[in-house]
C-alpha cells in the first residue's frame, strides 16, 4: 500500500520578515519621494509638465535699411512668411492638398511626400511666400499647417548698385558687399520670449520676455544714386561699344575720399538669385588687381620733384625712342626727342619716365609709393578688398625699377589708384576711402608738399590739352587733369601682344578739384585699345553729368573743348 501523504515545506521565519521589510521600505521611499517633489521641490514636475504647453520662441528683428547719402533707399526688407507643417498633426483632404500645392507652386506629390514624414515634427513646405498667398493658405483651414514670419531683402536699383550692396541669403544674412561687411550693424540681435501654446501649437499667452531684441540699424552709404546711375550707364555703353571683357569705374569725392559711385560689368540682379554667379558678383574695382600702366607715371615724377631731383622744366633726352637697361629695351611708340618733365607726362613717354625713376634711390621710390597707398588697403572696409602688390625695393633689378615707373611689375586695384590721385586734389594729402557717408571732417596724411602737388596738377592738365594723350577727356566749362594708361596684359608670365587693359584716371575742376573718376576696360576688342580712346570718353561723360548734378561752378569758358588728334601713348613694351 502506497503512502500519498504530502510533505510540509517549512520556510525560515526570517525570510518572511525580510520580504515584508523590503516592501515596507520601498513604500515609505515612494511616499517620501512624492512628498518631496510635490511639497518641498515641485519645480521638477512643473518644468516637465510645462514642456507640453510652455516654449521659448524667438523674437524677430528687422534688418536695417541701406540708403544713399541723401536717404534714398537702396536695400530694404519686406515682410514675408515661410509655410511649414507638423506631420504628426496634419489633417488634410485631397482637395485641400491640391489647392495648397497650387498656391505654393509645387507638385502635389512633393507636398504629399513632405507631409508624410512620420518621424518628423517640423518640415518646411516653402520659404518666403508673399503675404497675399499666405492669406489664401490660412483660408484653407488645414490643421498642422503653420506660418513663420520672416523677411526678404529687396534692392530697388537692382543691377545699378549690386556690386556695392551685395546680397543676403534666404535667412536674411549678408553674403557679399556691404550686406556682409556691415552685417553686425544691419542684422541686429534676435530676442526670445516664453509663451504658452495649445495642443495645436497656437500661442495663447505670452509669459515673459527672456531677452529683448535689438533691431538692425540703418546704414547710410556715401553713394549718390544719381551719379551711381550715370556711372553704371556710361560704363555699360563703353563695354558694349568696345566689346570689352569687363569694365570698372570709381567716382570719389576729391576732398574726402567718399565713394560717390562704383560700378562693374558684367553685373547681376540681386533680386534674382538665378543671375548670381562667381564671375558676376565680383566687385572688380576693389577685389581685382591689374598692372596700371601709364596711369602710375605721375607718382615717380612727383617723388623726383619732392626730393628736388628734377623740376617741371628739366629736359630728358628720349631719342631714339628706346632705352637700353642691361639686356632689356624700353620703347616709346615713336621717337619723341628731347622732352621736359611736363612733356614726358603729356605725351606719356616710357623712356623719359624710366630715366626719372632710375635717377631715384630705390628705397625712397618704394617708401613714397607705399605712402601713396600702393600695397596697402584703402580703408573702405569692403570685405575681400585687395591690397595689391608692391615688391620690396631690396630685390629690385634696374629694369624692374625702370618698368615700375610706367606701371609694370606692380599690381593695384582701381580703388587704390583712384585714392592715390587724392595727393593731387588735396595739395599733397592721401585721403582714406569711405563707402559710408562721412558727417565729420576727414583727416588725410600729408605725403608730398603742396608745391609738388600743384606742379603735378599742372602737368596732368596738359594731358588733356593739344599734344596730350587724352583730348577726349575734356569737359565743357571745366579744366580737367588726368592720365591715360594702356598696358599689355600679363598672361602666364608673358605680356600678350594683342590683349590690353585701357584706363584713365582724372579729376575736375582742375583749379579746385571736386571729383576723381577712374575707369578701366579689360581687353577691348573692337579695334581701339588706347586709354585715351576707350576710357577717357567714359570719364568725360560721367564727369560732365556728375558736375552738373552737384552744381559745381565752372572754372573755364563753356566753349573750352578743343577737338584735336590725340598723341598715341606707349604700350609699355619691354
Amino acid at each position: 500500500m502506497i503512502n500519498n501523504q504530502t510533505k510540509q515545506i517549512e520556510l525560515p521565519a526570517w525570510r518572511s520578515f525580510l520580504l515584508f521589510s523590503v516592501l515596507a521600505l520601498s513604500l515609505f521611499g515612494l511616499v517620501g519621494r512624492a512628498m518631496y517633489l510635490q511639497g518641498m521641490n515641485n519645480n521638477f514636475l512643473q518644468e516637465k509638465g510645462a514642456l507640453h504647453y510652455s516654449q521659448v520662441v524667438e523674437m524677430n528683428v528687422s534688418r536695417g535699411m541701406i540708403t544713399d547719402r541723401h536717404g534714398e533707399i537702396l536695400a530694404i526688407s519686406s515682410p514675408v512668411a515661410s509655410v511649414f507643417a507638423d506631420p504628426q498633426l496634419i489633417e488634410i483632404t485631397h482637395e485641400q492638398l491640391e489647392r495648397l500645392s497650387g498656391l505654393l507652386e509645387m507638385d502635389v506629390e512633393d507636398v504629399e511626400r513632405r507631409l508624410n514624414r512620420e518621424h518628423s515634427r517640423f518640415v518646411y513646405l516653402k520659404r518666403q511666400v508673399s503675404p497675399n498667398v499666405t492669406e489664401k493658405i490660412v483660408g484653407l483651414g488645414i490643421q498642422g499647417i503653420y506660418l513663420k514670419d520672416e523677411s526678404k531683402r529687396y534692392y530697388p536699383a537692382r543691377e545699378v548698385t549690386a556690386h556695392v550692396l551685395g546680397f543676403t541669403d534666404i535667412n536674411d544674412k549678408g553674403q557679399e558687399g556691404v550686406e556682409w561687411g556691415w552685417e553686425e550693424t544691419l542684422a541686429g540681435k534676435l530676442g526670445s520670449r516664453r509663451v504658452i501654446k495649445d495642443r495645436k501649437g497656437r500661442i495663447v499667452e505670452d509669459v515673459e520676455n527672456i531677452r529683448l531684441p535689438r533691431q538692425g540699424q540703418d546704414v547710410a552709404l556715401s553713394l549718390d544714386s544719381k551719379i551711381q546711375y550715370l556711372a553704371h550707364r556710361e560704363l555699360k555703353r563703353a563695354v558694349e561699344d568696345n566689346q570689352a571683357k569687363s569694365g570698372s569705374i570709381v567716382v570719389l569725392d576729391a576732398q574726402t575720399g567718399e565713394v560717390l559711385a562704383l560700378a562693374n560689368l558684367p553685373v547681376y540682379n540681386p533680386n534674382r538669385r538665378s543671375s548670381i554667379s562667381s564671375e558676376r558678383i565680383r566687385n572688380r574695382a576693389l577685389v581685382d588687381t591689374y598692372e596700371p600702366g601709364s596711369t602710375l607715371k605721375p607718382f615717380p615724377v612727383a617723388i623726383a620733384l619732392e626730393i628736388n631731383q628734377i623740376d617741371p622744366d628739366t629736359i630728358f633726352e628720349t631719342a631714339p625712342g628706346t632705352l637700353q637697361v642691361n639686356r632689356a629695351t624700353i620703347r616709346d611708340v615713336v621717337d619723341k626727342g628731347d622732352l621736359t618733365v611736363a612733356q614726358i607726362l603729356q605725351v606719356s613717354s616710357n623712356v623719359g619716365t624710366a630715366k626719372i625713376a632710375l635717377s631715384l634711390p630705390p628705397k625712397i621710390l618704394w617708401e613714397m609709393l607705399s605712402q601713396s597707398g600702393f600695397g596697402e588697403p584703402t580703408g573702405s572696409g569692403f570685405p575681400g578688398e585687395a591690397t595689391g602688390r608692391l615688391r620690396p625695393y631690396a630685390s629690385w633689378r634696374p629694369i624692374e625699377q625702370a618698368t615700375l615707373s610706367y606701371g609694370h611689375g606692380i599690381s593695384v586695384s582701381l580703388m587704390q589708384l583712384a585714392r592715390a590721385y587724392t595727393l593731387f586734389t588735396t595739395r599733397g594729402k592721401l585721403m582714406p576711402v569711405s563707402l559710408v557717408k562721412q558727417d565729420k571732417p576727414v583727416v588725410g596724411q600729408q605725403v608730398i608738399s603742396r608745391e609738388t602737388a600743384l606742379a603735378v596738377n599742372n602737368m596732368l592738365e596738359m594731358v588733356t590739352q593739344p599734344g596730350g594723350t587724352a583730348p577726349l577727356a575734356q569737359v565743357n566749362g571745366y579744366r580737367v587733369a588726368g592720365k591715360t594708361g594702356t598696358a599689355h596684359k600679363l598672361v602666364d608670365g608673358q605680356y600678350a601682344k594683342d590683349l590690353y587693359t585701357s584706363s584713365f584716371v582724372g579729376y575736375a575742376p582742375a583749379s579746385d578739384p571736386r571729383l576723381i573718376i577712374a575707369v578701366v576696360l579689360d581687353e577691348p576688342s573692337s579695334g581701339r585699345y588706347f586709354g585715351g580712346e576707350v576710357a577717357a570718353p567714359v570719364f568725360s561723360h560721367v564727369m560732365t553729368g556728375a558736375l552738373r548734378i552737384l552744381n559745381v561752378p565752372h572754372d573755364a569758358p563753356a566753349n573750352n573743348v578743343v577737338l584735336f588728334q590725340a598723341t598715341q601713348e606707349p604700350e609699355g613694351e619691354v
